[in-house]
This record gives C-alpha cells, structure tokens and sequence, in this order.
C-alpha cells in the first residue's frame, strides 16, 4: 500500500492496521448493477403510535419532526407509511376512519393527514404508503371479515386515497393490503381494477403485508401478479424465498425493527438495514414504529425510532435508531442502484454500496455482534463478528475516485459511552483502494456525497411525569384535532362534538361517535374506553359529567387504575363506576363487568348530563352521582395503579364533558 494511503488510515483509526491480515472486497459496477434502491421508511399506526405527538407545543413539535423527515439533518427518512384509520384497535389504540358508516365522510379526523403534510413540507420526495390495519364495522356487513364485498371494500380504500389528493394535496404512492394473516386474491384484483378506472394507475399495490406466500399464488395467477408491485413481508428476518425473487418484483420489508430503541435496539436496525438487502433483495424498509409517541405502559412501549411520549413536559429522546438511519438516508436517495457487488464481511458484519449512476458512491458498513443486534422477532440464528481489516477496492467507473467523507458510529457496549454518526477526516484513497480497522459493533459510511449533518437543538424540557392535576372542559369551537390531547383511544373513537341541542354548559363536549363493532385486527374490547394518565397513579379522584344516549340500554362509566390497554385491552382491570340509563349503576373491577363490587339503584336516565366522581385509595374506593355519595367502601385489592379512563357500556353514542383528575 503507498504511503499516502497508510496515511488516511492513520489519520481515520489512530493506529496503523497490517494489510497482509486484510480481505479484500471489490466494489465493483464493471457487470452491472443491482436492484434499485427504494428507501428506508416509518410507519406511524397499526396503531395509533403517534398519537401524543400532535400535543407536543412549540418549538418541541416541530424539532421532533425534523429529526425525522428533514434531510441531511435527523433520520432523513425517505418513506411515510400510515394507518388508514378503521375505528379500531390495532396494537396501541384505535385511529378514526374516514368513513365511521356508509354515508359519512370526513377527510380530517385523526392526525395522519397532518403528518403526511408535515413529512411532506420537510421533504417533497417523501413516499406515501396507507395500509389499512381495521375497518369500520359497515364493511364487513356483520362479520369480522372485510373481503366478502370486494368492491365496498376497495371503494372505501380508494376513497381515502382520493380524499388526501382532494382536502390536503397530497398523492398517496403505494397502498398496502390488510392483513398479516390473509390476503384475498380477488380483493387485491379488484382494488387494482378500481384505481385504474379512476386514473390512479400510479398508485401501486403492496402486498400481502405478512409473510412472501402471496408469491405463490402470484405465479399461478399472471392477473393478480400484474395487480401487485410490490411484495411486502412483515418481520422477515433479512431473508426472503426463491418465489419471491422469480415474480421479478419489488420485494420490501414492508414493516420491521418493533423492538425496544435503546443501544441494542438500535444494533438491530443496523444490522436489517444492510442485511434486508445482502440477504433478501429487498430494497425497502420500514420501521415500525416511525416514533414511540404514545404511553410507554402500552404494548411495546417505546418500539420507534425515537422517543415523543411526553407532551406535557415537552421532553423527547433522540434514540440510537435515528442515527444508525442517517448513515443511509443522508447519503442515497430512492432511485439509486445497488451495486452487485455487496455481501458479507469474512469475520462477521455486512457491506452494501449503492451509486446514484453519475458517479456518486455510498459504501455502508456495519459490524454488530449477535447480542447486540437482536431484533423483536423473529429468533436471531447464532453467528460471530470480530474485529477485523477490510479493504475495499474501488473499480469500474468508481477507480477514479479520490476521497471518500467518512461518517462512524461506534455502540461501545463495554464503556457504555457510545458515539452516533460522528463525522471523522475525509478518507484520502490511492489507487482506488481504502484498509478499515473494524472493530466490533460499528457502523461506518463511505461517500462522495458532502452534505451530512448531525442535526441538532437545545436540549428539550427534562422528563416529567403526567400532571397529578389535570382538566379539560373540551370547550374548542374548531379544534385542530379530532381527538382531545393526551386521551388514547383503545376501543371506541372519542372525537370533539358540538351539541346544538344543548343550550346550556355542554355545548362542547367529547362524544363516542360509534355504534356497531369494527372489523378488527386486534382485540377490541365489547366496551369502548379511553385512558389517559400515568400508568403509576394509585390514589386518584376522577370525576366527570357524561350524557347517555340510548333509552334504556345506554351505560356509561369513568375509571380509575385500569392496568392494560392495546391489544391487551379486552382483559384490562381496575376500578370502573358505571351508571346505567335504566337507573341502575355497577362498581367492576374490571373493564369486562364480570368482577361485581357494587351495585344498586342510581335514578340515572339518558339526556339527562350526570356528574360521575370516583375517588380511589388505598384499598378502598367511594363514589358520588351529582354530587352526593352513591357508594362506598368498595374494596379494591388489585390493580395497584394504572390510568384513568372514560367509556361506554357498548359501542353507542354518548357524551363526556369537564372530566377532571386529582391524583395523590
């Protein structure tokens, strides 16, 4: 190696490495090329992962989506995928639908809307994925099943599509097919059908969304292989199968990582990020979760790739995985080309290269340890990484090259003090060549491009627990969202209402707006409910006016200390006061009203407001209707702690207003 090159070594590790103990790797276009690059990706939903980001405050809101859209500053990501809202609930919470039932339409509910356009803002060339995870319960005509009507359903879909064009200018790219467990092959044919007719021929299929059987069926069946464009799988541990690669299609790892976003967490994204590729020729990825905005004490808490939970106190957390993206977006676009010549490192680790076919060059090293990259799912076959020399040899049109930018991350497991994508002295090469000392647990970048940037603000507000008291009268004449802050929907939809039959107090107030059960992905419970809170309140009053709406059957209930939510929401325990427009009421223990503590007469009617408080401590737990003591005495041995919440018998309208918390 000439002296120059020894140099740059030098100058990028502090020691000098000896070349005889050195793998060469060529990278190399002289053959062609590989398989275009398509993106790296976060999917917000499936379900409702962002859902505290939109109460964030300035400037903390704004900072937050920089990190994650804006180029050459954060993760820079290339694709947004979202939940098309369904009514229900689909891992962490329920997202409105477009369409609660047949005849309604209304394109501004939720917060996807307004995430898209602010992806979009901060990158035009952002692409645009839904995916619906749910639907409401119109479309599946009484069952849970959403295909037995193909045509209702993809008019639903396809709505969607045509209403983020019409009330938000915005061009939805790809749209994926429920669900990871089933595909209907004569739904995805119809849904292609029904796009063209409308002149969304743009508009691309990815399916299944779950495993690469479709690929099967794709060979078999040539229309419903001209129907597809992409083949998604979800989770699919790096690898793909032979199928896959003979349809010739687009393969993606249409959803992956869900895995805690601490160190480790990170190590796995590195690692799936190259390997998606080397592995399994696919040429997209998309975190689940885009950022982990949502109570952390909900399933897979804090499974994004950063941390927004806290809009109270304004505090969040730029976690490992937004840097570990950054060695990728900052420096390729969707379009570039991989080379073929990428693959595994000798003593462990991957190298991938992408070029943007007019010179430019990204090299995109990562040696993490089995360990240290373990992912969610699926199981992490054993291997090895140790540290080693790797020289990379750049021939074909990139022998000209002179010097590379160099960018490093370096996990540090052992000291516990890791560096994220550190930008180290350009990379001087000589005759084409560059030797790396890789040590263990490192990710490195190579690149011609010149416009890194490791972003940054002032620190935000320090971490802060929920406040111990809390009101909200919901009294906003146009909100700029549908949900009230802070409330996390995880059966029902809870949306700001104006009651125009109500001349007095109640004029604004928060309705459930649904009457029959969705067809759902997860386990919605047979009441609706809505929590909010810290999950470690324990001794709580929580007092709340509510308006039943359907004679005789109606029921309504406020709650304390309710300890699951998400999937798991159907099993969830607590302290739940009901009143019943029969003129009953009922204390449960848990969210299902098997568990009975109290019972008795309460003379609650429906349209009529009743004022609900529910005071829990220690062991016991007292209520009052209207302001005077209804029961007492109940004794509550478990849960401990858990939030608050608000809800209804079934699904069924009703309304809540000046809901108040004081916690001890």
């Amino acid at each position: 190696m000439a002296r120059g090159a020894w140099a740059a070594v030098f100058l990028l590790l502090g020691s000098v490495v000896d070349p005889c103990s050195s793998q060469t790797y060529a990278l190399n276009d002289k053959a062609g090329l590989g398989r275009v690059f398509d993106g790296i990706g976060g999917l917000s939903g499936g379900g409702a992962t962002s859902r505290l980001l939109v109460n964030y405050a300035e400037p903390y809101r704004s900072q937050i989506l920089d990190y994650l859209f804006k180029p050459n500053f954060g993760a820079s990501l290339h694709i947004l995928k979202v939940e098309i809202g369904g009514d229900s609930q689909t891992t962490d919470g329920t997202e409105p639908s477009h369409m609660h039932y047949e005849s309604d339409e209304n394109y501004f509910r939720g917060y996807e809307w307004w995430l898209m356009k602010e992806a979009k803002r901060r990158n035009p060339n952002v692409t645009l994925i839904g995916l619906p995870w749910a639907f409401p319960g119109w479309v599946g005509h009484g069952k849970n099943w959403p295909y037995d009507f193909p045509d209702i359903t993809a008019a639903y879909v396809v709505n969607w599509i045509l209403g983020a064009k019409q009330y938000h200018d915005l061009d939805i790219q790809y749209v994926g097919i429920w669900n990871e467990r089933n595909f209907d092959s004569k739904y995805i044919k119809v849904l292609r059908n029904t796009l063209d007719k409308l002149g969304l021929t743009g508009v691309g299929i990815i399916a299944a969304d779950g495993d690469w059987s479709i690929a099967n069926s794709m060979i078999a069946d040539p229309h419903l292989n001209d129907s597809v464009e992409v083949i998604g799988a979800h989770y699919p541990g790096t690898t793909t199968v032979k199928e896959a690669v003979k349809t010739q299609k687009k393969l993606w790892s249409s959803e992956d990582y869900s895995t805690f976003n601490d160190e480790v967490g990170g190590g796995c994204w590195a690692r799936i990020l190259n390997q998606n590729y080397v592995n399994g020729n696919m040429t997209a990825t998309i975190s689940w979760n885009l950022v982990a905005s949502y109570y952390e004490d909900l399933p897979f808490g804090r499974d994004g790739l950063m941390t927004a939970e806290e809009p109270w106190s304004g505090n969040y957390v730029v976690e490992s995985p937004i840097w570990i993206t950054a060695h990728t977006t900052q420096f390729t676009q969707p379009g570039w080309t991989y080379l073929q010549t990428v693959g595994h490192l000798a003593q462990g680790g991957s190298y991938v290269a992408l070029t943007d076919g007019t010179g430019n060059l990204t090299v995109v090293i990562e040696t993490m340890t089995h360990d240290h990259s373990v992912c969610i799912r699926p199981p992490l076959p054993p291997f090895n990484v140790t540290s080693q020399n790797a020289t990379f040899q750049l021939q074909g049109s990139f022998a000209s090259i002179k010097e590379l930018q160099v960018w490093r991350s370096q996990f540090n497991f052992k000291t516990k003090k890791p560096s994220f994508f550190e930008k180290l002295t350009p990379l001087k090469l000589v005759d084409g060549s560059f030797t790396l000392n890789l040590a263990e647990d490192e990710v490195y970048t190579l690149t011609t491009i010149t416009t890194g940037q490791k972003g940054s603000y002032p620190d935000p507000p320090p971490s802060a627990r929920f406040p111990k008291v809390y009101k909200d009268n919901f009294d906003i004449r146009n909100p700029p969202f549908s949900e009230a802050p802070d409330f996390a929907d995880q059966t029902g939809v809870f949306e700001y209402y104006i009651n125009l039959t109500d001349p007095g107090p109640h004029v604004f107030t928060l309705r459930q707006v649904l009457t029959e059960r969705p067809v759902t992905w997860a386990a919605d419970a047979d009441q609706t409910i809505s929590v909010i809170g810290d999950y470690q309140w324990h001794d709580l009053t929580v007092t709340c006016d509510v308006f039943m709406e359907s004679v005789k059957t109606g029921g309504v209930f406020i709650a304390a200390r309710v300890d699951k939510g998400g999937q798991s929401i159907r099993s969830a325990n607590g302290v739940f006061f009901w009143v019943f427009a029969d003129g009953t009421y009922k204390v449960t223990n848990d969210l299902a009203g098997q568990t009975v503590l109290a019972e008795g007469q309460s003379g609650t009617r429906a349209y009529g407001w009743h004022t609900l408080s529910l005071t829990v401590k220690g062991q016991y737990a007292l209520g009052q209707l209207n302001g005077y003591p209804l029961w007492k005495n109940a004794v509550v041995l478990t849960p401990k702690n858990g939030w608050a919440a608000i809800g209804t018998r079934s699904f069924e309208l009703a309304q809540f207003d000046n809901f108040a918390v004081v916690a001890g």
